[in-house]
């Protein structure tokens, strides 16, 4: 009898090794996943790289310090543009908003009296301070098309510009480990670090694509997550009675 239950015991051990780490032992946490984490890290992140520039869509939320100065980006990013809210540093914040080349942002009055309207003319108004408060008053919650050769076009682009926003996102620095199994919006996930975190961490989705799902850039240079990759939304030039369409720099501060 004691060899027929130490037989049936084996075969039981045998039959469970692909979901048990041992008979007696916990769950595998790679059974029924994509099998991602099992490979070396530097696959991992290549992999979530490519999953990420192969994807139409994301949105695109967290803290990124540039410069010294920490922005709030809550972005939705799809190949031929995006939009989204920005905020810098306690400054109000504004609204982006990109199809093809053509690219618009949109900002309370506050945000424009601060400096960023086009410089008034003299003979608008009596005062340069009563020209520069009509002109921000105008271009209240309307979408300002920024022109391509403003000096700031190129900045606010790049808040829209999926690939290159994550391009210079994703990418880890010093030795990369792979680190522990868990959980990013319920989704579970393998987490690569590099320099023992200090050169950032990223949380690579073991559920179907291994898109990246969090990214802690390197030196506390903000935090950032990643989702709704591949769901498709409108994006449209807005009409010409939500648009103001200066047509020369709109001298928004490098600062923002």
């Amino acid at each position: 009898m004691r060899t027929r239950n130490a037989a049936l015991v084996g075969a039981l051990c045998v039959g469970l090794s692909a979901a048990l780490t041992a008979c007696g032992g916990g769950e595998d946490p790679d059974a029924g996943t994509n099998g991602v984490g099992k490979l070396e890290p530097t696959v991992i992140q290549d992999k979530a790289r490519a999953a990420a520039r192969g994807a139409e869509t994301v949105h695109l939320s967290g803290n990124v310090v540039s410069q010294g100065r920490t922005y709030r980006l809550d972005m939705r990013l799809k190949k031929n543009g995006g939009t989204g809210r920005v905020s810098s540093s306690g400054d109000t914040a504004f609204e982006l908003l990109r199809v093809g080349d053509a690219l618009y942002l949109k900002a309370p009055a506050g945000f424009w009296a601060k400096g960023a309207a086009p410089s008034p003319s003299a003979k608008a108004a009596p005062t340069a301070t009563a020209d520069a408060a009509a002109a921000a008053g105008k271009l209240d919650d309307k979408y300002v098309k920024v022109p391509a050769d403003d000096p700031s076009y190129q900045q606010l682009k790049g808040f829209t510009d999926k690939d290159v926003l994550l391009d210079g996102l994703i990418g880890l620095h010093g030795t990369l480990a792979r680190g522990e199994h868990g959980t990013v919006g319920g989704v579970r996930t393998i987490r690569v670090t590099g320099a023992k975190g200090g050169g950032g961490t990223l949380d690579v989705s073991l559920v179907g694509t291994p898109y990246p799902l969090r990214v802690q850039r390197a030196g506390g240079a903000g935090q950032l997550e990643l989702d709704s990759w591949g769901k498709d939304f409108a994006l449209a030039v807005p009409t010409k009675e939500q648009t103001v369409d200066y047509g020369k720099q709109l001298h928004i501060p490098s600062g923002r």
